[in-house]
């Protein structure tokens, strides 16, 4: 029988990547809504292209670091529960430290015995090795996160690159922000059986918030 312990879940579940792409597409829209559309040349939009590539690297890097505190927490979060469990003794502090490591509605639907069964399941296997250390799942999906914060740059800066104008090119990019913003919301309302019209349309006004707000606080 396998005694490792739950650690992270798959790489990066739809509400991850619906949060990372929001976050990405955020932080190139404060970019490119600091163009003017009257004066802005190519040197400016050089400039800006550059910089909001450069600012969600970084970015998505420290989100990938983030990440992986998470992962390691989680990780020593659930050895943690099965020390407890399997340290506990019996009777009823063994009981308290099953249903403390068991989701509260599960916990409530089970009876004295049945705590009893599991705590001594758990305390009858030997302690997994090597639970606390961060797997290759946690660095995937440390890197799923850069590259996908990464990533949101380039469909919202294509339009300046393929435009000679930046009035055009501003509202292309715009309307590129918009629709992925909806199609973020739509796919985290698939992954949580939320509506996807309305999550969607959701999504992206809280994009078009955010991005207001960073914009006018200087960001």
């Amino acid at each position: 029988m396998s005694t490792e312990l739950p650690g992270s879940r798959r790489i990066l579940d739809p509400g991850e990547r619906a949060a990372e792409i929001l976050f990405g597409v955020i932080m190139t829209m404060t970019f490119t809504g600091t163009l003017s559309i009257a004066d802005a040349g190519r040197d400016d939009v050089r400039v800006m292209l550059v910089g909001a590539l450069g600012c969600n690297l970084a970015w998505g890097l420290i989100d990938g670091v983030i990440y992986l505190m998470g992962c390691r927490a989680e990780r020593t979060g659930a050895l943690r529960l099965f020390r407890a469990v399997r340290d506990a003794g019996g009777g009823e502090a063994r009981r308290q430290a099953v249903a403390a490591a068991l989701p509260p509605l599960v916990a409530g639907l089970m009876a004295p015995e049945e705590l009893d069964r599991l705590g001594e399941r758990v305390a009858a296997v030997p302690e997994p090795a090597g639970q606390g250390r961060l797997a290759r799942r946690d660095w995937l999906g440390a890197l799923a996160v850069c590259l996908l914060v990464v990533a949101t740059t380039f469909p919202l800066a294509l339009p300046f690159l393929l435009m000679d104008q930046v009035g055009p090119a501003m509202r292309a990019s715009n309307a590129m922000a918009l629709a992925m913003l909806f199609l973020a919301g739509v796919v985290h309302a698939r992954g949580i059986g939320r509506p996807p019209l309305r999550m969607g349309l959701g999504m992206a006004a809280l994009g078009v918030v955010l991005v207001a707000l960073t914009i006018a606080l200087g960001g």
